[in-house]
C-alpha cells in the first residue's frame, strides 16, 4: 500500500533539510507559532496562500514544501506520474486540494486538483491574491469565478479561464453539488521570479 504524503510531514522534512526550528520559520515567514505547530501535528491544514507565505519568507520553491524528499539535481529529462505516493492532500474551508506530481521539485507550474464547498462569496470570504498566474479547467458541476476586476462568471464542466494571480479571486460552487477543477499555478524555478498554492 503507497503512503501519501502529508503536510506535516513535508514541513517537518523541509525544517530538516535546512536545520531551522519552528520559531525561526515563524520569525521568517509571519505566520504564528501556534499554527505551523498544529500543522506539524496533523491539526490543521493550510491554503494555498499561506503555503506561499511560508515558501516566500524561506525562499525556497513550493514544489520544495510539498515534498518529503530532498531535492535533487534538476533534469530536463523528467518525469512525474500521478500516484498516491505523489500526491499531497489537504484539506481547508473552501476546497479540498490535491496537489499533483509532488516528487518533482523547481517546477514550473503547480497543478492541484480542487473540490470546492464554498456556495456564495460571502461563505467563501475575502478574495485570495497570490503570485503568479493560473488556469482553472472546470472538470465537473458548475462554479462561478469572483474577481476583483470582472464580473463574476459562471463556468461548467469544458469552460476554463486563465487569470493574473495578484488579481483578487475566488471559485464558488454554483450547480448542483460540488465542483471539481483542475488548477495550474505558476511556480518558481531557478531564474525565475517566485511564483506560489490557496484560497481560504
Amino acid at each position: 500500500m503507497t503512503h501519501q504524503p502529508r503536510l506535516s510531514e513535508c514541513l517537518r522534512a523541509m525544517r530538516q533539510r535546512h536545520g531551522l526550528k519552528l520559531q525561526e520559520v515563524s520569525e521568517r515567514t509571519g505566520l504564528a507559532l501556534s499554527t505551523l505547530s498544529k500543522v506539524e501535528n496533523d491539526l490543521m491544514s493550510l491554503t494555498y496562500d499561506k503555503i506561499l507565505q511560508i515558501c516566500t519568507g524561506l525562499d525556497i520553491p513550493v514544489t520544495e514544501l510539498l515534498n518529503v524528499e530532498p531535492a535533487k539535481g534538476v533534469e530536463r529529462t523528467r518525469r512525474s506520474i500521478v500516484s498516491g505516493t505523489n500526491t499531497l492532500q489537504l484539506a481547508t474551508r473552501n476546497y479540498d486540494y490535491r496537489y499533483l506530481c509532488t516528487d518533482l521539485t523547481n517546477k514550473r507550474m503547480v497543478p492541484i486538483i480542487a473540490r470546492i464547498h464554498t456556495r456564495s462569496l460571502d461563505e467563501f470570504g475575502p478574495l485570495v491574491r497570490h503570485v503568479g498566474e493560473e488556469f482553472a479547467y472546470v472538470l465537473d458541476g458548475e462554479i462561478e469565478i469572483h474577481t476583483d476586476h470582472y464580473a463574476p462568471t459562471r463556468l461548467a464542466a469544458g469552460d476554463g479561464v486563465y487569470i493574473d494571480s495578484t488579481m483578487g479571486h475566488g471559485y464558488v460552487s454554483v450547480g448542483d453539488g460540488e465542483a471539481t477543477i483542475l488548477c495550474i499555478c505558476s511556480a518558481p524555478e531557478s531564474g525565475l521570479e517566485q511564483v506560489l498554492i490557496d484560497q481560504a
